[in-house]
């Protein structure tokens, strides 16, 4: 299976170009890049699709930016608010136009970034910029508008805060933070989600800081040349006018002891989290791809530590770590699904005793190869179309700015040795940046 894997992606990666194989980029396209006077970054990918575009638009505004306290979930409710309409777009009409283009708008918020994408007739290109222009620059909405629409993000909470897991990451973050603003959900606080609808004031002032060029980037990919993408951006979001301001997120407080929170719920199967504080993403160090490599040989379907826990003991339902990408340091996750709240802390001894034995002894060197050329590789195969590629782009986008953060990261995995391994979860995986998350049903979580 690995050699067919990797003879299907020589086979794909032939289809590219000589000179784009020899570079060893993971994303085997140019990447064109045009910044306009108002600090619009154009971003434009081609690729044979014929007839087929992605036109994305990632602002890099997300929970993050809420700094002030009283106002979290507003990163959140512009993604709703952002289809309500313009003097010249109603919702109605909008959703017309996008019908003629045969695409469907959408949108996603994360703590780093908003993201507001579509994929359609790339001959109608011009008209996916007019309406998109028009929107990020002309937002109108009126009181009564913005109460609807904050009583649906506040539906929306409710919806998903039955979820015990959504309880626990709230309740995780809350605790494993003190000052940084990934302290809260992307959703917000539940008493300033109660109380958004008394903010329409602030929503304006949100919108006129953030929704500005300087924090956004068009990505476009697909049947389409840079010059035509560039000259579309001029014509349309040339005029949007430079913001003047600048956020200012709180630098996170050094942990110095391991943390705790329980969810007292017995309706589910018992649940242990050991969540680490890691790393900023940085597309110039080794820590994130090691990370990645290190948590895919310890915790993976593949991995001793699985195999232990959930093939021959069975106290374990599913094991599971990754490392996930973001602007500021964020945690690393090792999740467990137990079959008996009894196993708890054996459980999180088992993991702790593993991720110690790492520590000393590394990993075989024919594994740590495998293990890298899996995840790049894996990367690789998953991008295959406009849609999948214009959202790996703007993910990193997210994080730097430059949507080559994509390709220098992919590179580095190349780079990781074991002693880099054993250096990051040495650096990264110790008592005092832990915070033990469960789910059990007594009112402790039985750990320590």
């Amino acid at each position: 299976m690995k050699s067919l894997m990797l003879f299907i992606l020589c086979m794909v990666l032939s289809a590219f170009g000589t000179t784009a194989v020899a570079q060893n980029k993971v994303l085997p396209y140019p990447i064109h890049q045009y910044r306009m006077a108002n600090g619009l970054n154009v971003v434009t990918v081609t690729y044979d699709s014929p007839g087929l575009a992605a036109f994305f638009v990632v602002m890099r505004v997300g929970s993050r930016n809420e700094i002030e306290p009283g106002v979290t979930g507003f990163a959140h409710f512009f993604e709703h608010m952002m289809f309500r309409g313009t003097d010249k777009y109603s919702r109605e009409k909008y959703n017309e136009v996008l019908k003629s283009v045969g695409a469907g708008a959408n949108a996603n918020t994360w703590f780093d970034r908003t993201i507001y994408h579509m994929t359609g007739d790339a001959t109608k290109l011009e008209t996916m910029f007019e309406i998109e222009a028009d929107r990020f620059q002309h937002l109108n909405y009126s009181e009564h508008d913005f109460k609807t629409e904050a009583g649906a993000v506040k539906g929306e909470y409710t919806k998903n805060n039955a979820s015990p897991y959504s309880q626990l990451e709230e309740n995780l973050l809350n605790t494993a933070f003190d000052r940084h603003t990934y302290k809260h959900t992307t959703m917000g606080f539940l008493k300033d989600i109660v109380d958004m609808p008394n903010q329409y004031v602030y929503s304006k002032e949100f919108f006129n800081r953030y929704y500005r060029p300087e924090y956004a980037t068009v990505v476009v990919v697909g049947d389409v040349t840079p010059e035509k993408v560039n000259a579309l951006a001029e014509k349309y979001f040339g005029m949007w006018q430079h913001g003047t301001y600048i956020s200012t997120v709180p630098a996170e407080s050094v942990q110095t002891s391991t943390r705790y929170t329980n969810l007292q719920n017995g309706s589910i199967p018992p649940f242990l989290g050991l969540y680490y504080k890691g790393p900023a993403f940085n597309d110039t160090q080794i820590d994130m791809p090691a990370l990645d490599v290190a948590n895919a040989i310890l915790f993976s379907s593949t991995s001793e530590l699985y195999k232990k826990l959930v093939i021959t003991e069975q106290k374990v339902r599913d094991i599971s770590g990754y490392a996930l990408n973001t602007r500021d340091p964020y945690l690393i996750s090792v999740e467990a699904s137990l079959v008996n709240k009894a196993d708890m802390q054996y459980v999180k001894d088992e993991i702790v005793k593993a991720v110690e034995a790492f520590k000393q002894n590394g990993v075989d060197e024919k594994l740590l190869a495998e293990t890298k050329s899996r995840l790049k590789y894996s990367f690789a195969m998953s991008i295959d179309n406009p849609t999948t590629i214009a959202d790996a782009v703007s993910n990193y986008i997210t994080l730097t700015g430059d949507p080559e953060s994509l390709n220098r990261l992919y590179t580095l995995y190349d780079k990781v040795t074991v002693q880099d391994l054993k250096t990051v979860v040495s650096k990264y995986f110790i008592p005092t940046g832990l915070t033990v998350a469960t789910i059990s049903p007594d009112a402790e979580g039985g750990v320590k």
